[in-house]
């Protein structure tokens, strides 16, 4: 027997490839193998909806690294000696013995693998509700590259016409791009009161207009009660109110659970999660085993608590750490996350770091937040609208969480803040922020920092602010108040949001001053396209008396509801 270190990865998508890569750059002898249950290995599975749209075209793409070649068993050894078996699936870990029991899936026949080092990377499994008809032909997940291959070939086709799409987080939403963009009738159907539980319910709701904006019906509050075929293939999907869609096509995408049967029934450590129990080192109850990926359950830093998060990033970034610590010893950590994504939707995007609102004050947080909107650089550079809610906590000011939607640049945004979440900054830390400015890039004052403003505001109260759904409320509520809408008359011939509103131009506001309420204790709603103006009214009103005067955050812009025009 070679007296090399033996090194057995389980599962080839990403952080089981990263892991090996990383343990053969650090040890040029390991007896390094792969086991892969798929026939593809290291793939791009983020990237399958935009192949299945046709945002890109060369399937290899989503199995190489940039130029590169396919990184089939062949790359593996001849690049890495690294040996990756495919079309095999580890069946049993036989801990005392340190071996994995695999099984050629195309042959059936059973071998016995030894390890000094295990790293279980086996990710996760789509949810499969049991559905009545969910077995029909036309019904499918997007997790692996067949489902891939199978919606791209129904958009290759064309020949499809209604599609609807179950689930409403990043897979679901994409999946809409995607079916949309192949030419297809898409309705989102969604059991929540909202898409996208990362971000907040108004901010969600900015997104569900944008689908439906792009002809994507998008139905929340109600879930699928069965689903209804013809001749063994879906015709229809009943919705639990009785409602029913016609379809050919349904993709199931309403998550995933870390897939941690092997190392359940080998028994190791798994969490309320359902993922595996690591620590810090990605080694498993079993200091011989290490877990890595969207099979284990890893620690949120804002809250302390275990969470599953199958993102890609990480599960590279786990990889690597298991792959170095399987050769050299535990050397090197992974803290855990703070659950940073990002979600294309057709020309905008939707990202969120940290905490949102409700999942901060969940976790017993006294969390203030506040919306904001500004374009990400002038407008004579072709800037774009962004909208932003950040989160922070109300006494020190410790930034929680940032979302932020828009056809603008999130992701930089959503970078900034995740660093600065990282970095445990306050909003005082980023009022003064030193960012790279050039018209080209930013404004002069970048919509981040701009968004640390009006926090800072808010917390020494020369700011009231009040959300779009508390106006909203307010509104219906029937409750005694007087809206301003500080725009210019051409922008409100252009479009108005129909609360009767009084149109007074913050240039005339001071000359105006009488037909405001004459009771100083009235309740004031102040708004223009991004309340800046609005802001500037309610010092003015402020000065001359009025003492209950609010800042619908956001403006006309960040309104979620219907518009009278």
């Amino acid at each position: 027997m070679s007296g090399n270190k033996r090194i057995v990865v389980v599962g080839g998508v990403a952080a089981g490839p990263k892991a090996a890569s990383k343990a053969r750059r650090l040890d040029q002898q390991a007896e390094i193998t792969v086991i892969q249950r798929e026939p593809e290995l290291s793939m791009a599975s983020c990237g399958y909806p935009y192949y299945v749209g046709g945002l890109f075209n060369d399937r290899n793409a989503l199995l190489s690294a940039g130029t590169g070649p396919v990184r089939d068993p062949a790359y593996f050894w001849g690049v890495k000696r690294i040996m990756a078996r495919t079309e095999t699936e580890a069946v049993a870990i036989d801990r005392e013995g340190k071996t994995v029991l695999c099984r050629d899936m195309r042959t059936g026949a059973t071998e016995q693998i030894a390890y000094d080092r295990l790293i279980l990377a086996t990710g996760a499994v789509p949810s499969v509700p049991p559905i009545p008809g969910v077995d029909l032909e036309g019904i499918t997940t997007l997790h692996n590259m067949t489902d891939t291959d199978y919606l791209r070939r129904i958009h290759d086709e064309r020949k499809t016409a209604k599609a609807v799409v179950i689930g409403g987080g990043l897979i679901g939403v994409e999946a809409c791009e995607a079916l949309r963009e192949s030419g297809i009738q898409v309705t989102l159907v969604e059991l929540q009161p909202q898409i996208l539980s990362f971000l907040d319910w108004e901010m969600a709701k900015l997104i569900k207009n944008h689908l439906r904006h792009k002809s994507v019906e998008v139905i929340t509050g109600n879930g699928i009660a069965a689903f209804l075929g013809d001749d063994g293939r879906v015709t229809s999907v009943r919705l639990g109110d009785g409602t029913e869609l016609p379809c050919e096509l349904a993709v199931l995408a309403i998550g995933v659970r870390p897939n941690s049967a092997l190392a359940r029934e080998s028994g190791l450590a798994v969490g309320a999660t359902g993922g595996v129990i690591v620590n810090e080192y990605m080694q498993t109850s079993d200091e011989n085993i290490y877990a890595v990926g969207d099979c284990i359950e890893t620690k949120h830093l804002t809250t302390g608590e275990p969470t599953h998060a199958p993102f890609g990033d990480l599960a590279n970034l786990q990889g690597r750490v298991a792959g170095e610590n399987a050769v050299l010893g535990n050397t090197v950590t992974f803290p855990g996350t703070i659950a940073t994504g990002i979600c294309k939707v057709f020309d905008y995007a939707a990202g969120a770091t940290g905490l949102n609102e409700g999942s901060a004050r969940d976790a017993g947080l006294d969390a203030v937040a506040v919306i904001g909107a500004s374009l990400d650089k002038p407008g004579y550079m072709g800037g774009q609208l962004l909208i932003s809610k950040l989160v922070v906590e109300k006494k020190s000011g410790r930034i929680l969480g940032a979302q932020c939607v828009g056809p603008g640049d999130v992701s930089r945004q959503i970078a900034q803040w995740a660093m600065a979440i990282r970095g445990d900054l306050a909003v005082e830390d980023l009022v003064n922020a030193d960012l790279p400015y050039a018209p080209p890039f930013s404004l002069a004052i970048d919509h981040g920092i701009m968004m640390a403003h009006i926090m800072q505001n808010k917390r020494k109260g020369r700011l009231k602010g009040i959300s779009a759904r508390e106006v909203k409320e307010t509104v219906d509520g029937g409750a005694p108040i007087f809206v301003i809408d500080c725009r210019d008359p051409e922008e409100y011939r252009e479009m108005r949001l129909g609360l009767g509103e009084k149109l007074i131009p913050l240039p005339t506001l001071r000359d105006r001053l009488d037909e405001l309420p004459e009771d100083k204790n009235a309740e004031i709603i102040c708004y223009c396209r991004v309340s800046l103006r609005a802001y500037e009214a309610l010092l003015i009103l402020e000065a001359n008396g009025w003492k209950n005067v609010w800042v619908m955050e956001g403006g006309v812009v960040a309104w979620p509801y219907e518009r009278e025009r």
